[in-house]
C-alpha cells in the first residue's frame, strides 16, 4: 500500500502543478497582443491541460484505492471536508478548461487581473487540505 500512497502523492504534485501553472498562462495570455505570442501561449495552455486530465483521473483512483483500503475518515468530518475540497478542485479543473475553449475561439472577456485572482483558489484548497490531512480538526 505505501507504493500506492507514494503514487498518489506524485499524481497529487503533478496535477497541482498544472493546476498552478495554467491560470498563469491565462494571465498572460489576457495580457498579450501580439498574435504570434498567443498562439504559442494558447498552444502550452491547450497541451498542458490535456496533460492534466490524466493526472487529475489517476489522483483520484489512488486516493479512491488508499480509502477503500485504509477505510481512512469514514463518518468523520474532516474526510467529508477533504473529499468536498476535492470535488471543488474538479470543478475548478473543468472551469480551467472552458476558460481555454473562451481563449481558443477568441472570446475571453476576463481580464489578466481576474485570472491572478483565479489562480490562488488552488493554494488555498491546498492549504485547507494539508490542514484537514494532518491536523484533522474535526
Amino acid at each position: 500500500m505505501l507504493w500506492l500512497k507514494t503514487i498518489h502523492i506524485l499524481m497529487v504534485t503533478s496535477w497541482f502543478a498544472g493546476l498552478f501553472y495554467l491560470p498563469r498562462i491565462y494571465v498572460n495570455l489576457a495580457q498579450t497582443q501580439d498574435s504570434g505570442s498567443y498562439s504559442t501561449l494558447l498552444g502550452m495552455a491547450a497541451r498542458l491541460y490535456r496533460f492534466m486530465a490524466p493526472l487529475a483521473i489517476l489522483t483520484l483512483a489512488t486516493g479512491l484505492g488508499l480509502w477503500l483500503y485504509y477505510g481512512i475518515g469514514r463518518g468523520q468530518l474532516w474526510m467529508h471536508a477533504k473529499l468536498l475540497l476535492v470535488l471543488a478542485l474538479f470543478a475548478y479543473h473543468g472551469v480551467c478548461g472552458r476558460y481555454l475553449r473562451h481563449f481558443t475561439q477568441n472570446t475571453n472577456t476576463r481580464t489578466h487581473l481576474f485570472f491572478r485572482w483565479f489562480n490562488e483558489f488552488p493554494v488555498l484548497v491546498l492549504l485547507l487540505v494539508l490542514i484537514l490531512v494532518v491536523v484533522k480538526p474535526f
